[in-house]
């Protein structure tokens, strides 16, 4: 997940073209995704995500790669206001109606190797209810000034920096754990 210095994934018109990476980002975020069996997302993410189903290759080795990355994963949409025909031409996709913390365990126990909870709005369930193992996020330096924010109000966590590396565009990538 990217979000601006102030801490938005999206700025106050939805927009994220801010956060997209270089190429050399790219393939790093590329290297995190790899271990990831299973991506749990929102709506809206699910929409963002979806081109990587049908991504045409030789645009660029990077995105190359994330497109047959994202193709290997399995992926739960969590959305009540979803209609189930959305997801059924999206290969390894799954639609789940409400998102509990229940369910996250019941996912995690049924996957073998790691699983992602992107997306601010769907994150913050897991992180509310305290199942979220660790927070990875890269910093764009640009401040939005309102829009989506990343963490959600009223959540409490002490964690320990267990990452810290200043990339090539200028961002930088912070991975946490939970205390």
């Amino acid at each position: 997940m990217s979000c601006s210095l102030d801490g938005y994934v999206a700025d106050a018109e939805g927009g994220f073209d801010w956060g997209a990476p270089d190429e050399e980002v790219h393939a790093f975020i590329n290297g995190l995704v790899r271990d990831v069996r299973t991506f749990v997302v929102g709506r809206h993410m699910f929409d963002t995500m979806r081109v990587w189903d049908t991504w045409p290759s030789g645009q660029s080795a990077a995105e190359d790669e994330f497109a047959e990355i994202w193709r290997g994963i399995d992926k739960v949409v969590c959305s009540d206001g979803l209609d189930p025909s959305a997801v059924v031409d999206a290969p390894r996709t799954t639609l789940e109606p409400r998102l509990t913390a229940a369910r996250i365990a019941e996912i995690v126990a049924a996957t073998d190797g790691v699983v992602e909870v992107s997306g601010p709005t769907t994150a913050a369930v897991a992180l509310r209810a305290g199942v979220v193992d660790e927070i990875a996020v890269r910093i764009v330096p640009v401040v939005v000034g309102s829009g989506l924010r990343l963490l959600p109000d009223g959540m409490h966590a002490s964690l320990d920096r267990a990452e810290c590396r200043p990339l090539s565009d200028g961002s930088v990538f912070l991975r946490y754990t939970r205390r």
